[in-house]
């Protein structure tokens, strides 16, 4: 399981890979190439130490800053391994901003413990959550790269390859958002201690699945495409934001509940 911990070792991994994550985000226009590739390389290095070190500890916590953590780490996995496969991919820069505020925020809200009672299968199932947010996560990132290559065909990657690429991540997070909220809906009480229930992070997660499954749907049958297809993409991104980091963070942080 990913979790974060208050830790004077995870405070001083986080902080530096905050760090090395703001190098190429501060400085990008004044780094050679090479030199921020090696700062980011650092930080997701960095970033990951912390998440494995969370796996480490006797108590176990999770909560919508860890799950953003997870998400953008994941996020950068992908850039990292498209960016051996694609040398023109170009998005190093935000999505350094975006690590660096990820680990601070990880850091600063770190999350609850998990209850000792909590089901054996829980990790996997927050595993496929979290698995399911960073495969959408990716896809919105390469939306929005396309949408840019769309403007200025000499930004980066082809057009076409973007859009094969984000509705590849789409369909695959799909599939695993499919499987997470099969899990909950099955098997909840074995989960989470209670049956299944209609609250807002069951209904804004089943709201983004009819999102992320029409516009599949659309693509398939209709050929939808282009920015119609990516408006429907964010809004799903958005409706799964809601269900699960949303909730928690209203829990967590406006009405300062563990639960």
């Amino acid at each position: 399981m990913i979790l974060p911990s208050a830790s004077p070792v995870a405070l001083s991994l986080g902080l530096a890979a905050a760090l090395a994550y703001a190098v190429p985000a501060i400085a990008a226009a004044r780094l050679q190439a090479r030199a921020a590739h090696l700062a980011l390389w650092l930080a997701w290095l960095l970033h990951g130490s912390v998440l494995a070190w969370g796996m480490l500890q006797a108590t176990p916590r999770f909560g919508f800053a860890p799950a953003l953590s997870v998400t953008v780490w994941l996020v950068l996995t992908v850039y990292a391994i498209e960016r051996q496969l694609f040398p023109q991919l170009q998005a190093r820069w935000a999505l350094a901003a975006l690590g660096s505020a990820a680990v601070l925020l990880a850091l600063v809200f770190p999350g609850n413990a998990l209850p000792h009672s909590a089901s054996a299968w829980l990790p996997l199932h927050l595993a496929l959550g979290i698995a399911a947010y960073g495969l959408l996560a990716a896809a919105v990132v390469h939306a929005a790269l396309m949408m840019r290559a769309e403007e200025d065909a000499a930004s980066g990657m082809p057009l076409l390859t973007l859009e094969r690429l984000t509705f590849r991540f789409v369909t695959a997070g799909f599939v695993l958002l499919t499987a997470t909220l099969a899990a909950g809906v099955l098997f909840s009480e074995a989960l989470y201690g209670r049956a299944w229930r209609w609250d807002h992070k069951a209904v804004f997660s089943l709201l983004s699945w009819a999102t992320f499954a029409a516009l599949l749907l659309g693509r398939r049958r209709f050929g939808w495409r282009g920015r119609a297809a990516v408006r429907m993409l964010y809004a799903g991104a958005i409706l799964l934001l809601l269900a699960y980091v949303g909730s928690r963070f209203a829990l967590e942080v406006v009405l300062g509940r563990a639960a």
